[in-house]
């Protein structure tokens, strides 16, 4: 058997496993062994690719390849070791702009290195998939870095504004696929270099105008963008296991967005047209009344007395790296007899699932780790309710104000709670930008400080 036929075997092997990996990543109890199935599957195609290289007889290649493997190895390892939770979403856009860098380059080495098709029609193919490849890449790639810029708080997080935001949108599509139908029916070189420069700033706007809370299904559109980006480079490369891996990465990256956008109450054809998010402006100057504080003693007496308890964490939760000494609490509650169990909102945090990550890495159980949809009800039945460094997810505005930014979002109705004890740094909005009437309500109390350590000082009050 040659070394293609070995590698295409392997290929498609690597491509089974990621299918498991993306099986096991969908529940806790898997998520292990799906995290090793998409190693393992990464491994064989690393490999079968190196066996292609060196059937090549090619010295250079193999040296520059191994050099390539080394160096990205080297980083990646590095940053995954000094990386926080916290800076995960940032850290994941920067790598979907690579994916899109390398779709760029393999698109235009595509067009500059291939050998002529005896056929016409296969030209014109070819041709396509180079532009298409192009474009995708490009895109994702600018888009990547402001979305990386946004969430590292490089840049400012609200919405770009540009007049007719929409039709420069509109326009640059159309003129993708304008330039696409020239470049195929006559290709040259200045027309490849023009669909790049469109691509690069159409990937800069779409992101730009998109407002800092809505972020999460952001980074979920790049990643999707960035399989379709690998798909299309697959093709160019007649590569099975990128085009599959690419086409796994672009449609669960789809799908995922799209429950993202129902849990935002955001259009899905919008966010792909980087439309969504202007909304999100600053926050309104009504006045709410005034607020009600509590200390860490009187917080541990009402969950004393408690009978059942929720704990709805958000973001600042993640900053402060409370999740332990939440978890601590949570052992303490239920050796006292008391309920306790977790809300999570589908975009609590900056990115998709960044919650169940934080409390399954303090070990707190799984199966007291609540959706949204499965906790709601239950609100009205419970004792209290601790919202630590969530905000915009449990705003009562996107409910009850339908003049809100956020009005029709399904939030979490922790407002139904008999107490409400809400952990925050100071009554700033949350990241939409949004003030929360849920601080001025008569069954909420304020907890303020570094979220760590007033769980800490509860758990020595209790």
């Amino acid at each position: 058997m040659d070394s293609a036929s070995i590698a295409t075997a392997a290929y498609i092997v690597a491509s089974l496993l990621f299918i498991l990996s993306l099986a096991g990543l969908s529940k806790h109890e898997t998520a292990s062994q799906g995290v090793l199935f998409g190693i393992s599957g990464m491994t064989i195609a690393l490999v079968a690719t190196f066996v292609l290289i060196a059937d090549l007889a090619d010295t250079t290649a193999v040296v520059l390849l191994l050099i390539a493997v080394v160096i990205g190895a080297a980083i990646g390892l590095w940053r995954a070791r000094v990386v926080e939770m916290t800076g995960m979403p940032e850290l994941i856009a920067l790598l979907h702009s690579f994916v899109g860098l390398a779709a760029v380059l393999v698109g235009w080495n595509g067009y500059l290195q291939h050998q002529p098709f005896t056929l016409d029609s296969l030209e014109d193919i070819h041709n396509a998939e180079v532009f298409v490849g192009v474009f995708i890449g490009a895109v994702t790639f600018t888009g990547s870095i402001v979305a990386f810029l946004k969430l590292s708080a490089r840049i400012k997080s609200s919405p770009l504004m540009l007049p007719g935001k929409n039709y420069i949108n509109l326009g640059a599509l159309v003129a993708f696929v304008a330039l696409t139908v020239w470049f195929v029916i006559s290709p040259a070189l200045w027309l490849l270099v023009l669909v790049t420069l469109v691509a690069l700033a159409l990937g800069w706007h779409l992101v730009a105008s998109i407002g800092g809370g809505d972020m999460p299904v952001v980074v979920s559109m790049l990643n999707s963008y960035s399989g379709w980006a690998a798909a299309a480079s697959g093709f160019l490369l007649d590569n099975d296991a990128l085009i599959v891996t690419g086409a796994l990465v672009g449609s669960s990256g789809a799908y995922l967005s799209y429950v993202m956008c129902q849990a935002m109450n955001r259009s899905f054809i919008s966010v792909i047209a980087g439309g969504f998010g202007i909304e999100a402006g600053p926050a309104d100057d009504k006045d709410y009344g005034e607020h009600r504080e509590i200390n860490a003693e009187d917080t541990a007496e009402l969950l004393k007395n408690a009978s059942s308890v929720i704990i709805t964490p958000g973001y600042g939760m993640a900053v402060a790296q409370a999740q332990y000494p939440v978890a601590d609490l949570v052992r303490k509650l239920r050796e006292r007899g008391v309920e306790v169990r977790f809300g999570i909102h589908p975009v609590a945090g900056r990115l998709p699932g960044h919650m169940n990550v934080l409390l399954a890495e303090a070990k707190v159980p799984y199966d007291i780790v609540l959706e949204m949809d499965e906790i709601n009800d239950d609100f009205k039945d419970t004792s209290v309710v601790l919202v630590i460094g969530a905000n915009d997810t449990v705003n009562p505005a996107a409910t009850e104000d339908p003049s809100s930014p956020i009005a029709g979002m399904p939030v979490l109705t922790v407002w139904e709670a008999h107490d409400v004890v809400i952990f925050k740094r100071s009554m700033a909005t949350g990241y939409a930008g949004v003030q929360n009437p849920l601080f001025f309500r008569e069954n909420s109390q304020m907890l303020f400080g570094d979220a760590k350590e007033r769980v800490e000082d509860i758990l020595k009050a209790l």
